[in-house]
């Protein structure tokens, strides 16, 4: 049985919302580590054509340097006007490692003078729990659990004023269910429809019933 996870991300903001999530898992006894704590500093090239093909291939990559149970998330914006970009390309949207307000500028400039209707757009986030073949003990070569979730809005004209760093497109979205940008969201609503923390739900549940075994 394992004692120890692995959280494959090098995002602070990301990593500490996924630590979050994984607050009832660590209650069981499991320790949750960052890359940072076992100074990982290397990175996988991205080259799935989907956000599930991507968080695989990185739960598979840091579980392989770590030897642990490792979970890894891709995720992003789907513009469907844009092509469904920025999609995979994500951070890389521009060719290159972008800033979170290169981000938002380049998603205003190719939305300049779009109305709204064509301005639909969600959040989608795919996470996968990866177990490597030498700390498994179900007997299997490896296993892997995985689960999705989106956020469905539309893209504003400019950016909110206060928005997390971390998170440049969410500073953009303005919420179907709230109809508010996703930043001026309250603690409560944030619960209701944060999308990797429901997907992370899920995912536990998965992974606790796998403890019991």
């Amino acid at each position: 049985m394992f004692q120890k996870i692995l959280i494959a991300t090098h995002n602070k903001a990301k990593l500490a919302e996924i630590k979050f999530g994984l607050l009832d898992i660590e209650k069981k006894g499991i320790k949750i580590l960052a890359l940072s704590d076992l100074k990982i500093t290397s990175k996988p090239e991205e080259t799935g054509k989907t956000f599930k093909e991507n968080a695989l291939l990185k739960a598979k990559f840091y579980a392989g340097l770590s030897n642990l149970p490792t979970i890894a998330d891709d995720g992003g914006l789907i513009i469907p006007y844009l092509n469904n970009e920025p999609g995979v390309k994500s951070r890389r949207w521009l060719g290159f490692e972008a800033t979170d307000e290169e981000l938002i500028q380049h998603t205003l400039l190719h939305l300049k003078g779009v109305k709204l209707i064509s301005r639909k757009a969600y959040l989608e986030t795919c996470i996968y729990f990866y177990l490597p073949e030498s700390n498994n003990d179900s007997g299997q070569a490896r296993m892997t659990l995985f689960e999705q979730e989106k956020i469905y809005g539309h893209v504003a004209e400019k950016p909110y004023k206060y928005w997390d760093e971390g998170f440049p497109y969410r500073a953009l979205l303005i919420v179907d269910k709230y109809n508010k940008y996703y930043d001026a969201l309250t603690l409560e609503e944030h619960k209701q429809i944060n999308h990797r923390l429901k997907a992370l739900e899920r995912l536990v549940v998965k992974i606790s019933k796998y403890l019991l075994k």
